[in-house]
């Protein structure tokens, strides 16, 4: 990363304008995730949500990912979720529809409309994912015999369900913005954002349980320290393993393959054009830190669903909804035992990273489009025959680099849950390790893709002055 060159390109008003609007996004962002539906007396309905989140493992998980838009009941507690999930499904539709497929290989012109489709599906789904979160918090209520909420009426919950359908949209918008800007993927910051936000409650939480512990206190050297020992330790321990973690994540984030591409040599008149050398790299881990957000964002959805139906209070559906949400929520209590299917999150998280990540690196990485291209510019890879035979080769070099790094990340994905599991073992409580294991993941493949942006753009910005 060279950090010369992007301190050199804020003397650019362009670049310090980029930034300062993604900065101003961000802010706003921010702002919104404390603005309340509007249904009851904020100080109530807080109420209500905390309790709510206390009695959910999955709640907790939720709120994290959302930056407390959940606890708060703000209009923008939806997020996200719906563009990522229409993403998806639109993204699946380009592989499977041959005329999408065609439209997608139409450059610039051909993906505005898959955008726009995109757009046009997320907003029913904010719509109904609306519908479901106000469902849920109404059946919670009257499980409870709360007073909060009695005398709502249907307008009220009308107007609810259009805040939080309007903060999903405006969200999709603004990520939509960032992303224009050429510094990093809107959504990705968004999410990484929101993730930020929660370090401070972390680190206090982290603060209490070292200080306030009745445990045995730390002694050092016949000095003994107002800390409790076990958290301290255990503290030390998960600080170092999450150290070695990161740089082994950023390590694969950086890893790549280069490939040499030679230019044949064309005379023109009197002038020569080509006989030169290029490189083609290629990544180990293609897709970035979207194959996570995508496996998280599918897993949540079981959960979700059997949310609604235990809210229903159908006696045919509470068992399914019972397995559903012990199934497919991340364990905040910690994954003390494998058996009575706890098992299940940690591995469809493993292999829904992989497949992912195989997905998204055959959506970005078109090796029939490259190898095209190559043969029109003249290029071609030593010992390679230009056209089938060299997309033949670039699909075999992604696929197996994408094979380690797919199974790199799945692996470093459950590693939290790995580590709660075996701390358990030694009587050790990690509540919320898995939960932020995840957002460390989310948060440094963002941050690294962020300044990497940044980085091109700064070289761009500052191209005269290498002249």
């Amino acid at each position: 990363m060279q950090w010369r060159t992007i301190l050199a390109s804020l003397k650019s008003a362009d670049m310090r304008k980029r930034l300062f609007s993604v900065l101003l996004m961000i802010v706003a962002y921010r702002f919104l995730a404390f603005v309340p539906v509007p249904l009851a007396e904020p100080t109530q309905l807080k109420q209500v949500i905390d309790t709510v989140l206390t009695g959910s493992d999955f709640g907790g998980f939720l709120n994290l990912l959302s930056g407390g838009a959940l606890a708060s009941f703000s209009i923008v507690l939806v997020g996200l979720s719906p563009y990522i999930t229409a993403s998806i499904i639109t993204q699946l539709m380009t592989k499977v529809i041959p005329k999408l497929e065609e439209l997608h290989k139409d450059g610039e012109s051909g993906r505005r409309k898959i955008n726009q489709w995109t757009r046009m599906i997320t907003l029913p789904l904010a719509v109904v994912q609306s519908i479901a979160f106000i469902f849920i918090l109404r059946q919670s209520v009257l499980a409870g015999n709360t007073a909060v909420l009695n005398d709502t009426t249907p307008i009220e919950w009308v107007v609810a369900v259009a805040a939080m359908t309007a903060g999903a949209m405006l969200l999709m918008w603004m990520g939509e913005l960032i992303t224009e800007q050429g510094v990093g993927n809107g959504i990705s910051l968004l999410i990484f954002a929101g993730i930020i936000s929660q370090i401070p409650s972390t680190m206090g939480t982290l603060w209490t349980s070292l200080t306030q512990s009745t445990g045995e206190k730390l002694q050092i050297l016949h000095y003994t320290f107002p800390v409790d020992a076990t958290s301290f330790w255990t503290t030390i321990i998960l600080g170092g393993v999450s150290l070695a973690v990161l740089y082994i994540l950023v390590k694969i984030n950086e890893a790549q393959r280069v490939i040499h591409i030679n230019y044949a040599k064309r005379v023109q008149g009197n002038t020569a054009y080509g006989g030169t050398t290029s490189i083609l790299p290629v990544k180990i881990i293609t897709a970035g830190v979207i194959p996570v957000i995508f496996a998280v964002a599918f897993l949540s959805l079981p959960a979700f669903i059997g949310q609604i139906l235990k809210a229903t209070q159908i006696p045919q559906y509470i068992e399914l909804a019972n397995n559903l949400i012990k199934w497919f929520q991340a364990p905040s209590g910690g994954l003390s035992t494998l058996a009575d299917g706890a098992w299940v999150y940690p591995a469809a998280y493993f292999i829904l990273v992989v497949l992912f990540t195989y997905f998204y690196t055959g959506i970005i990485f078109n090796s029939d489009e490259i190898a095209e291209n190559l043969q029109k510019q003249g290029g071609f890879i030593a010992h390679i025959r230009p056209g089938v035979t060299t997309a033949k080769y670039l699909r075999q070099v992604v696929n197996r680099l994408t094979l380690f790094g797919s199974i790199t990340l799945g692996i470093i994905a459950i590693l939290p849950f790995v580590g709660e599991y075996v701390a358990a073992q030694f009587g050790v409580q990690t509540a919320n390790l898995a939960i932020g294991g995840t957002g460390l993941l989310i948060v440094v493949s963002v941050a690294l893709e962020a300044l990497r942006q940044i980085n091109s753009r700064a070289l761009m910005v500052t191209y005269d002055e290498y002249k």
